[in-house]
């Protein structure tokens, strides 16, 4: 993101779609939507009404499962992609290891071509463009202002350091009709020798029928390049050094 990386923290960079109805949901479109990408995303696999959400609890941020509409997957063979389709909704996401951009982008408007040609949508509800991050530190005291330029603030006066923490803010855009939402904050790890921490990036067009349906290439790029730029003012030089920036 941004610059480049060897060792870029991506874990999932996905793309929504919410879409607004011009008919009744047919429940053949999934059948003639995977007619379509078969060859690319073979794997077809029913999700019914469970979805996995960022919780905080006491020990930091973990997946929950929460309920949800049901939707059908469809994975690449090797795993590292897959489309999802619901009534009025399609989700593309893309998992570790993350190409790039100019590798990612495609794949979207693939998939956003193809179900508009068979779904026939009147127009957009909503546009997600999201980044999720996990930067992995070897356990020792962690001062997060020598890595991250956003994070939260603790007073002098209360407890230091602190075991977990979550902060989240939005910035709008677009004279309030997109907006960009950045989340920083303390994961249960892998390990109990490392220190994870999520920082992630979600820029959204959050007011219905705002840009057409052609309009999605141009907003995309937009979005792309407003989470890079955020990206970006968010990590020091030497959180950049963890991910081994690769000079042109």
């Amino acid at each position: 993101m941004g610059k480049k990386y060897k060792n870029p923290p991506v874990v999932e960079a996905l793309c929504e779609f919410q879409f607004i109805p011009d008919q009744p949901w047919d429940l053949t479109l999934p059948g003639l939507i995977y007619e379509k990408i078969r060859d690319e995303f073979p794997d077809k696999k029913p999700q019914i009404g469970i979805g996995v959400q960022f919780r905080p609890t006491e020990k930091g941020v973990e997946h929950k499962v929460e309920p949800a509409p049901p939707r059908i997957q469809f994975h690449k063979k090797d795993k590292t992609a897959l489309i999802q389709v619901a009534p009025d909704l399609l989700v593309i996401n893309q998992l570790k290891p993350y190409p790039s951009w100019n590798k990612f982008k495609p794949v979207i408007l693939k998939g956003f071509q193809i179900y508009t040609e068979v779904a026939n949508p009147k127009g957009l509800r909503r546009i997600g463009l999201r980044y999720i991050n996990i930067i992995e530190f070897d356990k020792t005291p962690l001062e997060l202002k020598d890595y991250f330029y956003y994070y939260p603030f603790i007073p002098d006066t209360l407890p230091q350091p602190r075991d977990s923490f979550l902060t989240r803010i939005e910035f709008p855009y677009e004279k309030g009709k997109e907006r960009l939402i950045i989340t920083l904050a303390s994961l249960i790890p892998k390990t109990p020798e490392i220190v994870s921490i999520l920082l992630d990036l979600d820029y959204a067009m959050t007011t219905p029928e705002y840009i057409s349906l052609n309009e999605v290439p141009e907003w995309l790029e937009k979005a792309h390049k407003s989470v890079e730029e955020a990206f970006e003012a968010c990590i020091t030089d030497k959180t950049r050094e963890i991910f081994k920036e690769e000079k042109s």
